[in-house]
C-alpha cells in the first residue's frame, strides 16, 4: 500500500467534506478514492467515515487521527523540497567563453556524469564570469589573466576569408605548400604599394575584436602593438554580433581576432599572431562554497583547457592546432 497516496486521499476528503470534489482535487477518479480510503480504513481496522448519511461525515476515529495524518503528509512534503534543494546544489554551474565548439562543451558536462556532478556550462562574457564566480553563482570558470602568468594560453590569430588574396599576407603564398598556417606579425599588414603596374596602394582590412578580448588590459597592448606595426589608426574595432562579425569576415571586408578552433569551425582562413603578449591567457577558478579543498578539480582542468584551445603553463609555446582536434590529447596530460 501507497501509504502517502492513502492518506492524501482521506485527509482530502475531510477537508472537502465531499469524495467526488476530493478526487477532482487530487486528480484522480472517485471510486479509485473510495477505494483508497477502504484500504486504509482496513489497515487501520476502524472506519474513518460515517457512509449512513447522506453527507461525507468523519467519524470520531477519523477525526483523532487526522491531525496525524496531515503531519505525516507535510513531512514528506517538506523532504519532497529538501531533496530537490540537494538535487539544485549538486549542479554546478561553469562559466566559459562565449566562443567554445560545442562538442568540447559536450565532452565537460559527460566528465561530469563521470564523476558524479551535474555542470551546467554557460557562456559568459570575461567581467561577468569574474563577478558570478565571486558572489557564488558559478562554481567553477575561466578567469581571464595576462598570458605570460597564466596556467593557460590560448594562441590567438586573424580569421579572413577562405578566399582571401595573398597579397593581404606577406609571403601568404608559401604557406599553402605548408602542413600549417604561417605566423602572421601585425607589420605584414601595414599599407604598402601594389605590386602591378598601377602601383595601387593596397587597403587594410579592419580588425574585430570579440566580447572574449574587450577587457582594458588587452585592447590597450593590442592598439599599441597596432600603433607600433604602422597601422592606421582605428583599425581595430569592437565586433557586433558575433553572427555579423562572421559574416563580414566570410565576405573578405574584415579580419577577426579569434582562436584557430573558432575560425576553423566557421570555414574561415586563419593565421596565427607572432605576439604572444596579445594571445589570450586564463586560470581556472573556483567560487566561494568549492575553496576549501582543491580550488578546481583536477580532471576539469584540462577539459577546460581543450574547449578554449588551451596549451598548458606560463612557458610553453603557443600552439596553432585547433581546441578541438586536441582534446583527447590535453585530456590524457591531465
Amino acid at each position: 500500500m501507497d501509504l502517502l497516496a492513502h492518506l492524501e486521499a482521506y485527509v482530502a476528503a475531510v477537508e472537502e467534506a465531499s469524495f467526488s470534489r476530493a478526487a477532482d482535487r487530487l486528480g484522480i477518479a472517485q471510486p479509485l478514492l473510495s477505494r483508497r480510503i477502504k484500504t486504509l480504513e482496513t489497515h487501520f481496522g476502524s472506519l474513518l467515515f460515517d457512509r449512513s448519511r447522506r453527507q461525507v461525515a468523519t467519524t470520531e476515529f477519523g477525526v483523532l487521527l487526522l491531525p496525524y495524518a496531515q503531519d505525516v503528509l507535510d513531512r514528506a512534503q517538506r523532504l519532497r523540497h529538501v531533496a530537490r534543494s540537494v538535487r539544485q546544489s549538486a549542479v554546478c554551474a561553469v562559466g566559459v567563453p562565449g566562443d567554445c565548439g560545442p562538442a568540447a562543451l559536450a565532452r565537460i558536462i559527460r566528465a561530469g556524469a563521470e564523476h558524479g556532478t551535474t555542470l551546467r556550462v554557460h557562456e559568459l562574457p570575461p567581467q561577468e564570469r569574474e563577478a558570478r564566480l565571486a558572489d557564488g553563482s558559478l562554481a567553477y570558470a575561466l578567469l581571464r589573466v595576462p598570458p605570460e602568468s597564466a596556467a593557460l594560453r590560448v594562441p590567438l590569430g586573424l580569421a579572413s576569408a577562405p578566399d582571401a588574396p595573398d597579397e593581404m599576407y606577406d609571403g601568404a603564398a608559401e604557406a599553402r605548400q605548408r602542413p600549417r598556417p604561417r605566423t602572421l606579425h601585425l607589420e605584414d599588414l601595414r599599407p604598402r604599394r601594389g605590386r602591378d603596374a598601377t602601383h595601387k596602394q593596397r587597403s587594410v582590412v579592419p580588425i574585430l575584436t570579440m566580447a572574449e578580448d574587450r577587457l582594458p588590459y588587452a585592447e590597450d597592448r593590442l592598439c599599441r602593438a597596432a600603433a607600433r606595426a604602422g597601422l592606421p589608426e582605428g583599425l581595430v574595432r569592437p565586433a557586433g554580433p558575433v553572427a555579423t562579425a562572421l559574416a563580414e569576415t566570410l565576405a573578405g571586408r574584415v579580419t577577426l581576432l579569434c582562436t584557430e578552433a573558432f575560425a576553423r569551425r566557421h570555414g574561415a582562413r586563419w593565421a596565427p599572431l607572432g605576439d604572444t603578449s596579445l594571445h589570450r591567457g586564463y586560470d581556472p577558478g573556483a567560487g566561494p562554497r568549492q575553496r576549501g579543498g582543491v580550488p578546481v578539480p583536477d580532471w576539469l582542468v584540462p577539459l577546460l583547457a581543450a574547449a578554449v584551445g588551451a596549451t598548458t603553463g606560463p612557458h610553453t609555446a603557443p600552439s596553432v592546432a585547433g581546441g578541438e582536434d586536441a582534446s583527447p590529447r590535453l585530456a590524457a596530460r591531465g
